[in-house]
């Protein structure tokens, strides 16, 4: 029976909505204006719901409850284990294998931050806006299509009586069925008003709680911002935790170049007192021979004197091979002088020297002294190292033709120019070289200490050193042999 009455409703809708739809009746409008506007409000934050669930959803690189595969598919989880492998294979007992290995761990820390903002975004994002458009949204349509429903059985009993109170007016008709079925239908429509309107409150209750909850769910775009704002704050940390250890190891890098770094840097570096090209060079020099004729005013071969210096800079270093080319060791060592960013002498006492030039000969020999005096600790202990060894040069000028003058023609314009200039000054080089021609004619004057040409420190190895032999420096005087070969 509950059935038949069913199908007798749904046929009767349906006839309705045919007869509204060919203008035969009436539609009745059951929602007020304030009811519409909230309707249509509903509607429009359903619509930004949808909009913004799916593009967050986007915006992410994973989805699921399986957190190591998430993890293993961000692409800064894949660049750091690659980073790592790579820091391993070149091992972190080396400058760019430290950097490969903290980079690395650095993108896996990124990575594992990235994915947890993920997570908080899916549990305090996605997932209360998936609840309103699952739940709250469903509901108000439920009691939307129970009020259309209703609406449509009011509407076919208000017709259905309508007919039968005009038939009640059609004279010879059976006014006693008539009136009765009339009747009938009277409380029908009654009861589907009343039905209609129960429906009609219960869909502005929803409505209205729904409504009343705009700022609970505008809550979720603050917690999207509040999720961004730690992932990015922990992100900041860990490149600020790396960033300063990646820029130590660089720092105390003792493999950096030599040519072109101030000398204050390169003996801070590398814990020596004095240069390593100079005093390499130096020792070279004086074991393998100070009688080569020209010594620093013969050039050495240009494409020796380029291996050397990169030789230097990679801390990789043979000198054995150049036991016969005594003027590509003497090349590099001015190239690494002429390369220094500021020179040895520094440009502070540049118009100190100038000015010793214009002085009388019983007067310049002081002003030189009083000048030197200024310079840095680790400039004059150089500097001091370097005229001792010319001096020592200077000494066996009948063999190599190298007198003081000579010296100072070809390394004096190396070791001062002016402030401004990008190396030696050809405009002052003579003068510069007649001062450096006192210091070496003077040199036990100006330093009448002693200087013990001994090696300080050795070559630090590489990581994975070449079974080539490389030259070593141990500490040990001139008395025995200055180099040894590993």
């Amino acid at each position: 029976m509950l059935k038949k009455e069913n199908l007798r409703k749904n046929f009767l809708r349906v006839k309705q909505i045919a007869d509204q739809n060919l203008g035969r009746a009436e539609k009745s409008e059951v929602l007020s204006e304030d009811l519409q506007t909230v309707e249509k409000r509903v509607e429009l934050v359903k619509t930004v719901c949808q909009s913004t669930s799916k593009k967050i959803a986007g915006c992410l690189q994973g989805q699921g409850t399986d957190y190591e595969k998430r993890l293993r598919k961000l692409p800064e989880n894949t660049l750091g284990l690659g980073m790592i492998e790579s820091g391993t294979l070149l091992g972190t007992d080396s400058v760019m294998g430290t950097m490969f290995q903290t980079c690395g761990e650095c993108q896996t820390t990124l990575a594992k931050e990235l994915l947890q903002f993920e997570v908080d975004v899916e549990q305090n994002v996605l997932a209360p806006l998936q609840e309103i458009l699952d739940v709250e949204i469903p509901a108000i349509t439920k009691c939307k299509k129970q009020l259309s429903k209703l609406t449509l059985d009011m509407d076919s009993c208000k017709g259905r009586w309508n007919q039968a109170v005009k038939q009640t007016q059609v004279h010879g008709a059976n006014m006693a069925a008539v009136s009765a079925k009339a009747d009938q239908l009277k409380e029908e429509y009654e009861e589907s008003c009343n039905k209609m309107y129960q429906a009609r409150d219960n869909l502005a209750t929803e409505m209205f709680n729904f409504v009343a909850k705009e700022a609970e769910h505008s809550s979720k775009l603050i917690a999207i911002l509040e999720a961004q704002r730690a992932y990015h704050k922990k992100a900041l940390e860990a490149l600020e935790q790396a960033i300063p250890k990646l820029n130590e190891a660089l720092e105390c890098n003792p493999l950096k170049p030599v040519y072109g770094v101030p000398l204050e840097e390169h003996l801070r570096v590398t814990g020596r007192d004095i240069a390593l090209v100079l005093e390499v060079c130096v020792i070279f020099l004086i074991e393998g021979g100070l009688d080569e004729e020209g010594l620093f005013r013969i050039a050495g071969m240009a494409s020796k004197v380029k291996k050397l210096r990169n030789a230097f800079d990679a801390n990789v270093i043979d000198m054995e091979e150049y036991a016969q080319d005594l003027h590509t060791v003497a090349g590099a060592l001015k190239q690494y002088l002429r390369e220094l960013p500021e020179p040895l002498l520094t440009t502070q006492l540049y118009p100190d020297i100038i000015q010793a030039a214009k002085l009388p000969q019983d007067q310049r020999l002081q002003q030189l002294w009083s000048a030197v005096r200024k310079l840095p600790e680790q400039n004059y202990n150089n500097f001091r190292y370097l005229i001792k060894f010319l001096a020592k040069l200077a000494e066996k000028s009948d063999e190599n033709k190298m007198t003081p003058s000579n010296i100072a023609i070809v390394i004096g314009p190396n070791l001062l120019w002016s402030e401004g200039d990008n190396g030696p000054n050809m405009v002052t080089s003579g003068t510069i070289s007649n001062m450096i021609e006192l210091f070496i004619t003077h040199c036990d004057w100006f330093f009448p200490e002693d200087t013990a040409f001994t090696f300080y420190q050795t070559f630090l190895p590489l990581p994975s050193p070449s079974p080539k032999r490389r030259f070593s420096v141990p500490r040990r005087s001139l008395s025995s042999s200055a180099f040894s070969f590993e």
